[in-house]
């Protein structure tokens, strides 16, 4: 998967004003990544990536258009290719020990903390979801080791906390195996697209 040096994301409280801000970010400046849309519960979210310059000012015309509609936003410069994949909903299946779990009010404090995770400790990003399927939460899952995870985890919940939401965590160190099983298949209660972890459709 493609990364960008740099991404951003903003969240309206208004499905109309927030396509207002998207189509306007998209005309300011070139952009290579460009992902929009509605998420639960009825906000409008808007992801750019691409080199620095162009997503800050992408960034800036969105705000300026989003007016008092705007939740939650974040610009990062140099962003992790790992959170930056994560995203774009890429997911990890690999088994960890240790598993951090960070939930958020707004979506921006969730990528805000992959990012900040990830780049403070050595842990992976398993999951970064972002509203839909959580009413309107960020979800963040980290793994690895117990120190590693602990540290990232800090890391994480300082920069979600930087967006002044409630921001909710917890380490859970020699994850059950059943546990284990359950997230390598999504961490939805019917998995991915309304289908079981065990394959069979709900």
């Amino acid at each position: 998967m493609t990364s960008h040096p740099a991404i951003a994301l903003l969240e309206f409280d208004s499905i109309a004003v927030g396509m207002r801000a998207g189509d306007g970010m998209a005309k300011r400046a070139p952009l290579a990544t460009l992902k929009a849309g509605t998420v639960h519960p009825g906000r409008y979210l808007i992801l750019v990536g691409g080199e620095v310059a162009p997503v800050e000012e992408a960034y800036l015309e969105g705000q300026r258009l989003g007016e008092d509609m705007l939740i939650d936003k974040i610009f990062l410069p140099e962003v992790h290719p790992n959170a930056y994949a994560a995203a774009l909903g890429q997911r990890s299946s690999a088994a960890y020990n240790t598993l951090g779990v960070i939930e958020t009010q707004w979506l921006p404090a969730a990528l805000h903390a992959a990012d900040a995770g990830i780049k403070g400790a050595s842990v992976e990003v398993l999951e970064l979801r972002l509203g839909d399927g959580l009413g309107g939460k960020g979800l963040l899952l980290l793994g690895g080791d117990i120190a590693d995870v602990q540290a990232g985890v800090e890391f994480a919940v300082a920069a979600a906390n930087e967006h002044r939401c409630e921001v909710r965590h917890s380490v859970i160190p020699s994850l059950a195996e059943e546990m284990v099983a359950e997230l390598r298949g999504a961490s939805r209660f019917f998995g991915a697209h309304g289908v079981s972890n065990d394959g069979g459709a709900r």
